[in-house]
């Protein structure tokens, strides 16, 4: 038997696609000249922020003293810098008050100054972990923002966020209704209306103004300019981070997303809702009507894990609000909730298709067979064994493929000393011994491509499987086993230092998926060198794969060890059962000797026409040969 080596071409192959892996991982490390000059820019934006916080403390003391002492002298230096809006000052409202309204499921806090929702608490979800205390606060500490860039026809530019707002509350049979009106004069007012339902996580808003037509410049739109600074809430800030970032949908249907990078900028038109999504929470911005235009901007806040423990991201909308016979008019909501498919999809207006699903064929597998199934086990059994179960089930779906594909491997093997025999016979001429190959292949009724087939119908639901666990929110906090969290990593040991790539924690169900996958491919890499022989010029599928065989495992053990367990589970089990499956079909439905009388006797009967593939293929090959025979004749 032909004894086989590594040659050099290969072992340099090898080492250049591990190179690429590690440059690939290596260059989406932030630079140090990124690092340093996104903290000179958050150092300006925040001293930017300082003077506009200093001359907006300055107005709302004067504010106060002018609503609690009546000072005419204050009143009428208010009235140079807010023109009519002076009026608010006079109010009792002018004073650092909140409003809280609140149902079964959120919880919101909304100040006199700016008259936007300060506090957002989901009042069923905890952060970091199960039994941690602290409830999911979208909002809270100033890390959100609402405010309308009020034009005046006198050329100020005021900020309603630094202006106090009068509340009003009152309720219609079980909804609660809260007016925050910015008053310019007694029925003169800029207004936003919230609306909160009984177990709704969706809240009305709505923004109209009533007799501002003269006292704003409504030539053009006003700015509506939203920003979050987004907290992080689950264990691992860069997991949660890979998966927080803006959604958008347009008016006819289609989502878009303004990227991943450092920083992301988008403009947009006819969008019927802004979402700013985190891995398992988001906060959306819908409107019935579409805005025309807005302007979005994406900042990522976690430059090294290590450090920036507390957000993940920065975002930052911008809408203009367009008048109507002189006046704002415009209906919108709220979504403060869970990023949860289920949940979402109830309001039928397309915001699950914020959660990333995959395109296309991966998508609709998601969508079809993943979510219902998965909903349908775990609604019966714990969540951990709904993962076992329902793998096991989609493993049974896939196991006539594999049957396909093992039938395959079987019948190259048996073929593979005939193959080896023309390969000596024509050694010194490739051509030929293709042209005899193939003849063979089409004589014994043999697809040497048969198994590579099976195996690309089953890709599509392995990478299916990629999207679906990270974004199952059904799995947050739900443990299983030793795995507290099987959303999160499923740490064992707590590292006191860091491995790059790799972190400073041992998550064991990754551990567990690798050498599962080390056991299959070690298994299955002797029936692969079975399949299509080497062929000149074309690599050593034989030395790739025993390459392959320790390679696979040490990227799945990097890869894997801040992946959410539930997908490590997953993959576990599942190369586990298709160990059991190919021990299974080899011991007991495939028999070699069966396989090499039925090929003879295939070799007895009239050659098969030669499928459109396999006549490509050959065709292929014999025009490389050609190619090379004129290269050595030069």
């Amino acid at each position: 038997m032909e004894q086989k080596k590594f040659d050099l071409n290969s072992i340099i192959g090898f080492v250049l696609i591990f190179g690429i892996l590690i440059f690939i991982m290596y260059q989406n490390q932030p630079d140090e000249k990124v690092i340093a000059a996104e903290k000179a820019q958050k150092e300006l934006v925040i001293q930017e922020a300082k003077a506009k916080e200093l001359e907006a403390k300055t107005v709302a003391k004067a504010t106060i003293e002018v609503a609690a002492t009546g000072d005419s002298t204050q009143l009428a230096q208010l009235q140079k810098t807010l023109g009519n809006f002076a009026y608010s000052a006079t109010l009792p409202s002018a004073k650092a008050g909140f409003t809280t309204i609140e149902n079964e499921l959120v919880m919101l806090k909304i100040a006199n100054k700016g008259g936007y929702i300060v506090e957002a608490t989901l009042k069923k979800f905890e952060k970091f972990k199960k039994g941690s205390g602290q409830l999911v606060q979208l909002i809270k500490d100033n890390n959100a923002n609402l405010n309308v860039q009020l034009l005046t026809s006198d050329n100020r530019t005021l900020n309603s966020k630094d202006l106090y707002f009068e509340p009003t509350l009152t309720k219609v049979g079980a909804d609660q209704i809260l007016s925050m009106k910015l008053k310019a004069g007694a029925n003169e007012f800029l207004e936003y209306k919230y609306v909160l339902k009984p177990n709704e996580y969706m809240i009305g808003f709505d923004i109209r103004s009533q007799g501002l037509n003269k006292v704003l410049n409504t030539a053009k739109p006003v700015d509506l300019e939203w920003d979050l600074k987004t907290y992080r809430n689950e264990k691992s800030v860069s997991y949660e981070n890979r998966y927080t970032e803006i959604y958008f949908e347009h008016e006819d249907g289609k989502i878009d997303y303004a990227g991943l990078g450092q920083t992301e900028e988008s403009d947009l038109d006819k969008a019927t809702f802004v979402a700013f999504k985190q891995h398992f929470f988001s906060t959306i911005l819908l409107t019935q009507t579409p805005f025309e235009t807005a302007k979005l901007k994406s900042t990522n806040l976690v430059l090294d894990d290590k450090v920036d423990t507390t957000f993940t991201k920065q975002f930052n909308a911008n809408i203009p609000l367009a008048f109507t016979n002189g006046e704002l008019d415009h209906k919108m909501s709220w979504y403060f909730g869970p990023t949860d498919y289920k949940t979402l999809h109830s309001y039928d207006q397309n915001l699950e298709k914020i959660i990333s699903l995959g395109w296309g064929i991966f998508g609709w597998i998601n969508k079809f067979i993943f979510i219902p199934l998965f909903a349908f086990l775990s609604s019966y059994i714990s969540y951990g064994i709904a993962i076992i179960i329902f793998t096991i089930l989609i493993k049974i779906a896939m196991s006539p493929i594999t049957f396909k594909s093992f039938l395959s491997q079987a019948k190259m093997k048996v073929l593979r000393p005939e193959i080896t025999e023309l390969g000596e016979k024509f050694k010194k001429d490739p051509m030929k011994k293709q042209q005899e190959t193939m003849k063979l292949y089409n004589k014994a009724g043999v697809n040497p491509m048969a198994g590579c087939i099976p195996a690309l119908i089953q890709l599509p639901f392995m990478y299916a499987s990629f999207q679906f666990f990270p974004s199952a929110f059904e799995l947050r906090q739900k443990s299983f086993l030793w795995a507290d969290d099987l959303s999160s990593f499923d740490e064992v040991i707590r590292l006191p230092f860091y491995i790059p790539f790799y972190g400073n924690h041992i998550s064991l169900f990754p551990i567990l998926a690798s050498i599962a996958i080390f056991f299959y491919m070690k298994m299955t890499s002797g029936d692969q060198q079975m399949a299509a022989p080497q062929q000149e010029g074309m690599p050593d599928m034989a030395k790739m794969m025993k390459i392959m065989i320790y390679v696979s495992p040490i990227m799945m053990l990097f890869f894997f060890n801040s992946y959410g367990a539930g997908l490590s589970l997953y993959n576990f089990i599942s190369n586990l059962i298709t160990i059991g499956i190919m021990i299974v079909i080899k011991r007991y439905f495939i028999d070699s000797d069966k396989i090499h009388t039925q090929i003879q006797e295939n070799k007895l009967k009239e050659p098969k026409k030669q499928g459109k593939f396999q006549k490509k293929l050959q065709e292929v090959m014999e025009q490389a040969e050609a190619q090379k025979a004129q290269q050595k004749k030069k």
